[in-house]
């Protein structure tokens, strides 16, 4: 079970003026700072939430590509500010279908995976319960979100509301929804980079508090990897 949304961080932080000096540290003229080579096909997701322009044209990624993510939030109880910087792994499907040793060494040392459908996909969706019991084992320790891409094109839905709360309640993982345009701003992206945040920030104080280690020992400059 995922972490409540809010119950460790600030959830709207983004939006409080005293954010500003951190977040300032990511943007340029109202835009995502670009952090690490561009132009070398990251997925939609990835280059959504690092702020970068979304590929022209689709294309299936070949092998792994990365993207680093930087994303400050504040913690409730202290008011600690903390930077998590997030490695994000795309891996391509038809790859990890023909050499088996992708999907182990992506699941290596991995702090948090992400399942991606589509809205537009009814079988995508229905493929969810597939790729989670593929991927993960009830003992794995790692953050599990859900994420439901082209929201905004909700005249050409497959999935429904009613699909998503049911999925939802027998999974209990949190489904996040994003769609349209990069410009639209922090406020898109905030729900799912806080909610990783969050659920890391809350795993690390979880083992540190199994091993008697402080949790900002256990931060590790809140760096992690995670699998698109």
């Amino acid at each position: 079970m995922s972490v409540p949304p809010g119950s460790i961080i600030v959830s709207d932080w983004h939006r409080c003026p005293d954010s500003r000096e951190f977040f300032s540290k990511i943007l340029h003229k109202k835009r995502r700072r670009k952090f690490g080579k561009t132009g070398v096909g990251k997925s939609a997701l990835a280059a959504r939430l690092a702020g970068l322009d979304l590929p022209k044209m689709h294309y299936e990624t070949t092998g792994i590509e990365t993207t680093v993510v930087f994303w400050p939030v504040r913690l409730k109880e202290s008011g600690r500010v903390l930077f998590f910087r997030f490695e994000l792994w795309d891996c391509g499907e038809s790859a990890m279908r023909r050499f088996d040793h992708m999907l182990l060494s992506c699941k290596e040392k991995v702090d948090a995976i992400l399942f991606l459908f589509s809205f537009t996909d009814r079988g995508s969706f229905d493929d969810l319960t597939n790729q989670i019991s593929r991927i993960t084992e009830p003992s794995d320790r790692v953050v599990k979100l859900v994420v439901g891409t082209k929201f905004d094109l909700f005249m050409h839905t497959d999935v429904t509301e009613s699909d998503v709360t049911h999925f939802q309640e027998v999974w209990g993982l949190p489904v996040f929804r994003v769609g349209g345009d990069v410009s639209a701003g922090l406020g898109e992206v905030a729900p799912l980079l806080n909610a990783l945040a969050e659920n890391l920030w809350h795993q690390d104080c979880m083992a540190a508090s199994s091993v008697s280690i402080s949790p900002q020992a256990a931060l590790r400059e809140t760096s992690s990897e995670i699998i698109v």
